[in-house]
């Protein structure tokens, strides 16, 4: 389980667009958002780097990374 802060999500567009981009690179991630805490903690065989950049790609920045 890796755990990103992420930056700029505030609506359930944000939560399916992150969503949709990560699971674009892995379709069996498990993807959980906190918009209130602004976390996206993902449950996948991507790497962290692979993960951010998926995050990044959907308009949010990663300011912050923790593994579980």
């Amino acid at each position: 389980m890796t755990e990103f802060e992420v930056q700029g999500m505030s609506c359930q567009h944000c939560v399916a667009a992150v969503t949709r981009s990560i699971q674009e690179i892995d379709p069996h991630a498990r993807v959980r958002v906190d918009l209130e805490r602004g976390k996206v903690a993902v449950e996948s065989g991507q790497s962290t780097d692979a993960l951010k950049e998926a995050i990044d790609e959907a308009g949010y920045t990663v300011v912050g990374v923790a593994s579980a």
